[in-house]
C-alpha cells in the first residue's frame, strides 16, 4: 500500500497481496480468529489462487453464497470454520460495497482521526472493539495509515513497543513474543475465572 511490509512467517507472495491489496488484508483480520495468525493472513492468498485473481470486494459481496463455502471448504480449507467464515467474509464485503463504494482503503483513506478510524472499523461485521483496535494497530504501524490520535484509539495495542497482535510482528523474535504475550493473557483469564 505504501512500502510498509508485513513479513508474517507465510508464503513470501502471500505477504505481497497483503501489502498491495487492502480487501486480502482486511480478509486477513477478518479470518483472524480461532487459527493461527499464519493460516488467517496467509488464506487471502489462498482465496485468490482459487479464484484464478485477487479478490475483489464486490465480486465476493454478490458470490453464491453455496459456492463461496465450497471455495472457503476445499482442502485445506481456509478456515476452522470454512461455512461460517465464508459468510462473514460476505457480510464485511456488502458492508464495504455499501459503503466504501467496494473498496476497502476507503474504510481508512479519510478517517478525521483515530477515533473514527476506530469506529469505522468496528462497524464492520464481526469486529468487536478489541479486533477492530488490532486492525487499527495494523495499520498504523506496518502501513503508514497514521490519523491523529491512532496510537490512543487502538489502545494497549497501539504502544510503540508492544508485543500483542498481528501488528507487532516483523520477525520470528517478534512473533514469539506475541505468542507468549496471548499465551500469558489466556493462562490470566483461565486464572481468573477460577
Amino acid at each position: 500500500m505504501d512500502g510498509m511490509t508485513v513479513s508474517l512467517p507465510i508464503d513470501p507472495e502471500a505477504n505481497r497481496l497483503l501489502e498491495r491489496s487492502p480487501l486480502a488484508l482486511l480478509l486477513g483480520m477478518v479470518l483472524d480468529q480461532q487459527v493461527p495468525m499464519e493460516k488467517a493472513f496467509s488464506s487471502p492468498y489462498v482465496l485468490a489462487q482459487r479464484l484464478g485473481h485477487e479478490p475483489d470486494a464486490r465480486e465476493l459481496a454478490g458470490y453464491d453464497p453455496d459456492e463461496l463455502v465450497a471455495v472457503f471448504a476445499r482442502p485445506p480449507a481456509l478456515h476452522r470454520f470454512p461455512k461460517a467464515m465464508a459468510a462473514r467474509v460476505q457480510e464485511v464485503c456488502r458492508t464495504l460495497v455499501d459503503r466504501y463504494d467496494g473498496d476497502a482503503a476507503r474504510l481508512w483513506a479519510d478517517a478525521a482521526d483515530g477515533r473514527e478510524l476506530l469506529a469505522r472499523i468496528a462497524g464492520l461485521p464481526g469486529f468487536g472493539r478489541q479486533k477492530a483496535q488490532i486492525f487499527l494497530a495494523l495499520l498504523g504501524k506496518r502501513f503508514g495509515v497514521t490519523p491523529d490520535g491512532w496510537r490512543e484509539a487502538a489502545g494497549g495495542y497501539g504502544d510503540a513497543d508492544a508485543y500483542r497482535s498481528v501488528a507487532d510482528v516483523t520477525d520470528p523474535e517478534s512473533l514469539r513474543r506475541v505468542r507468549e504475550y496471548k499465551q500469558r493473557m489466556k493462562a490470566e483469564a483461565k486464572a481468573a475465572k477460577g
